[in-house]
């Protein structure tokens, strides 16, 4: 029987190579991308087919390369490697086959081949990151999937707002790389190896503290949680859409299982770190929540709810620590299934929502929430199953999102009940995460689809190709079989857990009563459903009770930012909202414009002010630099002697005599 790990690495090798046959044919040959889908595909079967049976098997090493400098094993398959290989293959499949209908091969010539390739590479440069046990494979891989996904973000470089996002991510994801050169630096000097292996002994406390702070650094940078999300809305928003699903679904992802996998080599983390996480995920929750609510572009809003399901993630993972920590098995236990669940969970609905805004871009050509309405009308497909991710997304039951949510939950109240400060604090965090998340996808959901088509393009807009909606419909049905059925990927997650040292849920967690709510509210919605399906059907039409408003307009909806704008008060001192026009003065008032979208905090505001004041250093450093002979031979003489008067007190140590004469 053929090994799990060959499977894997014969779906890495398929997915990398998908984009090669293209580059052979011509530009507007639509074969190129039907052999690209087809072989994305072939590695999907056998990549998660590989990783399945890794979940369950015994870890296996078979790749080794003889290189005295390297020596040991560079790639192996573990439980936890394979849980979070499955989203890799699946989301790259899905999204390959979406891309069939959006972005079409005989449309788009001069940017399709450039797609297939760089997409490939990145999907299997994620698969050589998870298998990983050296560090030159990782940093190898890390490397790669750093300039695929630049490559997919400015993929229409004759756009400024591409090559803008392009730019802003290459420089996030090199200081990353930056970052982690540090990081394995110091862990070859903790264990004298480059190996990936458990590193036994104790380190100092200011060396640990360093050697978590650069795989903070490193890894929350690819993640995207709060202050180090600054690359992610750009990025998401540029990029096509099935390059959005797999940026936002798998990509992010890798950073968290670097930290996953950092954590748990150590012999022991400290309750601060444990801490530090949990506060971090609450930060970065809520705000990035708050951010999605004030943005009027569908895709940036999307990007920003990332930020927020990161920090859903990383309060799992912060909540596991300190369980470890302090050892409580229940919360070391329940944290890191919340945060493993909510790994598969959110790329599953983040992808099926990126694909959903992208069916609504294909069809009228605009991002912008406010050009679109009216779309359930034409469109009932895409807008069923985006509603069908917003639920899920939102952790409503009986959608997967909940299930997750829950478990985090749990493991809260269980550490509340112990008396921990930090659970009593995060507990009304989540509990208002998951409030605006319901009050943004309302918004969404409301402007984008329901009411009266805002723009002609809206008015013309058509239902996406079944080659767009049937991945759409896949997403969603694994959201509601993990929702209903959560008792199926207990098993999963068991294994994933005793690869990390934590227990097995076993009555921890009750999966099976899990499913059972998630049933009876489905089961509610549906006698509602029919209850009203009558006198909806009966009712008749009549027009609008007028008083003055018997002709509507559409420009009288709602709008994304008048109808979140109550809300956006309240995080003022947070995000950058946008000026208030001045009031209009006089019979014939000057022309004003309203900027509604909030800029990034953190891009926006504290990046741009260093970097401008980076720039008037700069510029007053170039005063000196005339070019004049006779200036530098000034500042020569000038850094002579302050060279000499520093080394006056330090005389004796010099190899002079007293008196400044050689010996």
């Amino acid at each position: 029987m053929i090994e799990p790990i060959s499977l894997v690495l014969a779906g890495a090798l398929l997915a990398a190579a998908s984009g090669l046959p293209g580059l052979f044919m011509r530009r507007a040959n639509p074969w190129a991308q039907r052999i690209a889908a087809a072989l994305m595909v072939l590695a999907g079967l056998a990549g998660i087919w590989g990783s399945a049976r890794g979940i369950f098997g015994p870890p296996s090493t078979s790749f080794e390369l003889p290189w005295p400098a390297v020596g040991g094993s560079l790639i192996g398959l573990d439980p936890l490697s394979a849980f979070f290989l499955i989203p890799i293959f699946l989301i790259a499949s899905l999204s390959s086959v979406y891309g069939l209908g959006y972005w079409p091969q005989a449309e788009k010539p001069r940017t399709a081949r450039r797609l297939q390739l760089f997409f490939g590479l990145l999907a299997g440069s994620m698969v050589l990151i998870a298998l990983a046990r050296h560090a030159l494979a990782f940093l190898a891989g890390w490397e790669t999937m750093a300039l695929s996904a630049f490559f997919l973000v400015g993929l229409e470089d004759d756009r400024p707002e591409c090559r803008k996002a392009g730019l802003v991510f290459l420089v996030a994801a090199h200081a990353s790389t930056l970052a982690l050169f540090g990081f394995f630096a110091l862990w070859r000097s903790a264990s004298g190896s480059f190996e990936l292996a458990p590193l036994y002994g104790n380190l100092a406390g200011p060396a640990m503290a360093v050697l978590l702070g650069l795989g903070l650094a490193g890894f929350g940078l690819k993640a995207g949680f709060m202050p180090l999300h600054f690359w992610l809305p750009g990025a998401h928003a540029a990029a096509p859409s099935q390059a959005s699903a797999l940026l936002s679904g798998v990509v992010l992802k890798m950073g968290i299982y670097g930290l996953a996998r950092m954590a748990w080599l150590l012999p022991a983390t400290p309750a601060w770190w444990g801490g530090t996480l949990l506060a971090l995920g609450a930060l970065s929750g809520l705000l990035g929540v708050a951010l999605a609510l004030s943005q009027h572009d569908i895709k940036k809003l999307l990007a920003y709810h990332s930020v927020e399901n990161i920090g859903i993630i990383l309060m799992g993972m912060g909540l596991a620590l300190l369980g470890r920590a302090t050892g409580r098995s229940e919360l070391f236990a329940l944290g890191l299934a919340g945060c493993l669940l909510h790994v598969w969970n959110h790329a599953l609905f983040k992808s099926l929502l990126f694909l959903g805004a992208g069916s609504a871009v294909h069809a009228t050509g605009t991002r912008s929430l406010d050009a679109l309405g009216g779309l359930a009308r034409r469109m009932p497909w895409t807008a069923a199953l985006f509603i069908a991710g917003a639920v899920a997304i939102c952790g409503l039951p009986p959608l997967n999102g909940f299930v997750s949510e829950f478990l985090i939950y749990l493991g809260l109240f269980k550490g509340l009940a112990a008396g921990a400060r930090g659970a009593a604090l995060a507990v009304p965090v989540l509990a208002m995460i998951g409030a605006l998340a319901l009050a943004c996808f309302v918004k969404a959901a409301g402007v984008a689809f329901l009411g009266e088509p805002r723009t002609p393009e809206a008015e013309r807009a058509k239902e996406s190709p079944a080659s767009m909606i049937a991945p759409m419909a896949v997403l969603a049905a694994l959201c509601a079989i993990i929702g209903l059925a959560p008792v199926l990927v207990a098993p999963a997650l068991d294994a994933a857990l005793s690869c990390l040292g934590a227990p097995a849920l076993g009555s921890l967690a009750p999966m099976r009563e899990l499913g059972i709510a998630s049933a009876a509210t489905l089961g509610l919605a549906l006698v509602l459903a029919l209850a009203l399906a009558r006198p909806i059907a009966r009712a008749r039409l009549a027009p609008t009770w007028d008083c003055g408003y018997a002709r509507p307009d559409p420009r009288m909806q709602y709008s994304s930012s008048s109808f979140a704008r109550s809300v956006n008060g309240i995080f003022a001192w947070a995000i950058r909202a946008p000026k208030e026009p001045r009031k209009l003065q006089g019979a014939f008032p000057a022309a004003e414009r309203l900027e509604a979208e909030s800029g990034d905090p953190v891009l926006d505001g504290a990046l741009m002010h260093s970097f401008r004041g980076l720039e008037r250093l700069s510029r007053f450093c170039h005063r000196f630099q005339r070019g004049l002979a006779q200036k530098y031979i000034l500042y020569i003489l000038i850094a002579l002697m302050l060279l000499a008067l520093a080394s006056l007190p330090f005389g004796q140590a010099l190899p002079f005599g007293q008196a400044g004469g050689p010996k």
